[in-house]
């Protein structure tokens, strides 16, 4: 016989209303509390390039140093972004917003300092051969870019030849690949071989609609990423010394 706890459930629904947030009210919890520093982060959460490039003026009149602006402000908005957009709060055309707006804020910051940060790392991102959806890829790149990679995006429908040549001319610390369809994903599988054939022993990342899992663990390099976001939490895991086995250990579901 089953037994309905209808006060249990009334008083766990009402808990659960209590707590439920917009993504402004979620945001909100994650800023910085510098008021120069929040105002821009919240410019990046919503996407406002104007509204970046003020509020960096104003950290900038208020004494800040510009190229110190993009790791204190820009890249902590961003932080909010990729947070909220890994619980699920807010999706891929908010992400994709928020990173042209830090994008500007970095290039303003660059500006006005008159030189560049140092990039953490390089990577070298494309769609498979035959592939010309590059949505996928391009969030790969953006969130990469957000989260102070350089990138070498290499576009939709590259031939391996193009893959391998351009890992030996800019030796990324990872490579990633996206594919959409099935007849298409197949050539991950030769770029592994290809690079192993030239002595190349590096993160090779994948993912996309058409991939999985267990493909991706079929090749020796072969690294899936499941989301966008990934990718530069897989980047940030080789900087802190992760091998293969462990960046599988930590991104593959088990």
């Amino acid at each position: 016989m089953l037994i309905v706890d209808k006060e249990g459930i009334l008083i766990r629904y009402n808990v659960k209303m209590e707590k439920s947030m917009t993504p402004e009210d979620a945001a909100a919890e994650l800023y910085p509390k510098d008021e120069i520093y929040r105002a821009i982060a919240e410019a990046i959460f919503e996407g406002e390039e104007d509204d970046v490039i003020e509020g960096l003026e104003a950290a900038i009149a208020a004494g800040k140093e510009p190229i110190a602006l993009i790791d204190d402000a820009l890249m902590v908005g961003m932080k909010v972004v990729t947070e909220l957009y890994d619980q699920g709060v807010i999706f891929l055309p908010n992400v994709m917003m928020s990173a042209d707006a830090m994008l500007e804020g970095i290039e303003f910051c660059k500006a006005e300092a008159g030189s560049s940060p140092k990039p953490k790392g390089k990577v070298v991102v494309h769609v498979a051969e035959g592939d010309v959806h590059d949505i996928g890829k391009s969030i790969v790149a953006a969130l990469l870019r957000a989260n102070g990679y350089e990138v070498v995006d290499l576009g939709r429908d590259v031939p391996v030849d193009e893959v391998i040549a351009a890992v030996k001319k800019e030796s990324p610390m990872m490579l990633t690949g996206t594919a959409l369809m099935t007849t298409t994903m197949y050539a991950f599988k030769e770029v592994n071989d290809r690079l192993l054939e030239a002595g190349i022993k590096m993160p090779f990342q994948c993912g996309g609609g058409a991939v999985n899992q267990d493909f991706v663990s079929t090749y020796e390099l072969g690294v899936y990423g499941e989301e966008a976001a990934d990718a530069p939490k897989m980047a940030d895991a080789i900087l802190a010394g992760k091998g293969l086995a462990q960046l599988r250990a930590i991104f593959h579901k088990h």
